[in-house]
């Protein structure tokens, strides 16, 4: 059977990851009381105390490959990433939505601005 699965099990006051588990290809994946026993940082802790986020294992992969720490947002549920910068190694670490929706973001907005752009300069063309 083809596995493709990361799981997160992060703090669920703070967000901040606590195990990650992924499978990828042609692995049985093991299930949450499995995963339970094998971390002791799983298994030292009352289950109420962290929540568990299941994504595609390709979701955000170039976010994970260039990021330098994620955590979860409790408040939303989704993934934030901190991405070093190289003019700044020291600074402090800031989570922001994932490159990827950022980027996809920008690419409609830049549409949208586009479109509005041709709108305004036929109305100026066409008034001459």
């Amino acid at each position: 059977m083809q596995s493709n699965l990361r799981r997160i099990y992060y703090n669920k006051t703070t967000g901040a990851k606590i195990v990650e588990v992924g499978f990828s290809g042609y692995v049985t994946p093991t299930t949450v009381e499995q995963d339970i026993l094998t971390y002791t940082a799983l298994s030292e802790r009352n289950a109420d105390s962290f929540v568990i986020l299941e994504i595609p294992y390709d979701r955000h992969i170039q976010d994970f490959t260039e990021c330098n720490g994620y955590r979860v947002n409790p408040a939303t549920k989704g993934l934030e990433f901190s991405y070093p910068d190289p003019n700044e190694p020291e600074a402090p670490i800031v989570y922001e939505k994932p490159l990827s929706e950022q980027m996809k973001e920008l690419k409609a907005e830049n549409l949208a601005t586009m479109g509005a752009l041709a709108e305004v300069y036929e109305i100026i063309l066409g008034g001459m």
